[in-house]
């Protein structure tokens, strides 16, 4: 009688989501182990305990409203990369059923309990992306079970958002993406630009142009065809997964793509490819009861994503829940056309304010963002560099930035080691700087000819003070 519920011949399928999802799990919680103490932690750039004070947890559910502390953050952090791990080496295969699920759901709520923290430093589209791919994957089941079909398609509907919704923030918004002229910009302007960006920029403007359409048809088109009847799904998966390499390959998107990747497999059955994997048996039944139960659930919860798709006035990378389940997401509505980064310099000259010009400034290089224009641009993704990130929005969000970036500059004025380590190059070797500024720079990549000539793959030029060189109290200067 529940047959009709499972799908045989998306064993493979599972166990390749599963695993991908897990892999992202561990870099997830890799990421927040290592960065979340200057960031988040007491004396964090935004720190928990005060974003605590003026929220509930109706509005930002997590466990650290019972209690916060940096270790306690450390413990959740770590616990969700041990649990991580075993997902990732098949515990879940071997465990029973239920205590399967209890370990896929733990995930979710430890990284959830992150997130919902996390203010504008986990503000990022791919971080519901995985809570709502984490949540899905919890009820896949084990490889001695059937996949439940159900839960496959609310992958699969869930890809079909992340690529709709993202096809469709486009075409309402900038012109460019209209005028097939948005990729002349893009690969200089985007977050954190890759090791290949440089040549992609320089592609002649006619490849640019079918880079833009070939998007077009893979999020607006493509999409639909993942609901049809096989070989058709298959094929629109592979169409999807080969877009996105092409993504990866030109750029730095954390986990984005990566996560996409994943989804896509889910549309992908058995006559395609097969692991050496154990036959699965039945649904049990409560399984049955429990997998029919999430499918009302994110059936109700898919009518909001779809009428803000059906909007006008859509909402990029927006939900109503705060359990990030039943999402809309989108990328890249407006493309800038210039590239302007915010860079930080200080100087040990007591005088430095009063005399800038007779001071020696010294750079903070920062690990993945634009800097020195000679550095080629790092391979960053799919892990994240958070406080990289938030540096591109600077220029563009000052507001937004105003509630981190003199922080930031304080931390470096008392030389704060938890800081620095997210820095790529400390100027001053751990010493305290007399003063620090924040400048505003033009970037673009250099010509062909430039790149000859100089060696530099940017160039960059003053546009001015971005905030004003600032200084300790006296009282907090002292070593």
């Amino acid at each position: 009688m529940l047959d009709w519920l499972a799908a045989p011949d998306h064993v493979t399928a599972r166990w390749v989501v599963q695993h991908l999802v897990a892999l992202v799990y561990v870099i997830a919680f890799t990421v927040a182990l290592a960065q979340f103490r200057p960031l988040l932690g007491e004396r964090g750039l935004t720190p928990i305990p005060r974003f605590l004070a003026r929220t509930t947890f109706r509005r930002h559910p997590s466990v650290f409203h019972l209690r916060y502390s940096d270790p306690l953050f450390r413990v959740v952090a770590g616990t969700g990369l041990v649990l991580a791990l075993a997902a990732l080496a098949g515990a879940t295969d071997v465990l029973p059923l239920g205590a399967g699920i209890a370990l896929w759901g733990l995930l979710w709520v430890l990284y959830l309990s992150i997130v919902t923290v996390g203010q504008v430093w986990y503000g990022f589209g791919w971080e519901s992306l995985l809570l709502e791919a984490g949540f899905l994957v919890t009820f896949l089941g084990p490889a001695d079970v059937a996949p439940p079909a159900p839960i496959l398609w609310l992958l699969v509907w869930l890809l079909f958002r992340v690529e709709f919704g993202a096809g469709l923030i486009k075409m309402r918004g900038d012109p460019c993406w209209r005028d097939l002229t948005c990729l002349e910009y893009h690969h200089e302007t985007q977050p954190l630009p890759g090791p290949t960006s440089w040549w992609f920029h320089r592609l002649p403007r006619p490849l640019h142009r079918v880079e833009v359409l070939a998007n077009h048809v893979t999020q607006l088109v493509v999409p639909f065809l993942l609901f049809f009847p096989q070989p058709v799904a298959s094929i629109a998966a592979a169409v999807v997964v080969v877009t996105q390499g092409w993504l990866v390959s030109s750029g730095n998107f954390a986990w984005l793509n990566f996560l996409t990747i994943s989804l896509a497999f889910a549309a992908v059955d058995d006559s395609w490819w097969r692991l050496p994997l154990p036959v699965p048996g039945p649904l049990p039944s409560w399984f049955a009861v429990v997998v029919l139960a999430v499918t009302l659930l994110m059936l109700a919860l898919s009518v909001w994503p779809v009428l803000n798709m059906a909007s006008g006035r859509q909402l990029m990378n927006a939900g109503i829940t705060p359990v990030h389940l039943g999402n809309s997401y989108g990328a890249f509505g407006s493309v800038t056309r210039e590239r302007e980064e915010v860079v930080l310099e200080g100087t040990d000259d007591p005088d430095g304010r009063d005399s800038p010009d007779a001071a020696v400034w010294r750079e903070y290089d920062f690990r993945s963002k634009p800097g020195d224009p000679y550095r080629r641009p790092p391979q960053v993704a799919p892990y994240h560099r958070r406080l990289d990130w938030l540096m591109w929005f600077a220029p563009l969000a000052p507001r937004m930035a105003r509630s981190w970036l003199p922080a930031l500059l304080d931390r470096l004025l008392e030389a704060d080691a938890p800081t620095l380590r997210l820095l790529r190059r400390d100027p001053f070797d751990g010493e305290r700087p007399a003063w620090v500024r924040a400048r505003l720079f033009r970037y673009r990549f250099t010509t062909r000819a430039e790149r000859r000539e100089t060696g530099a793959w940017w160039h960059r030029e003053l546009i001015g003070d971005y905030l004003p060189a600032r200084t300790l109290p006296r009282e907090s200067a002292a070593p």
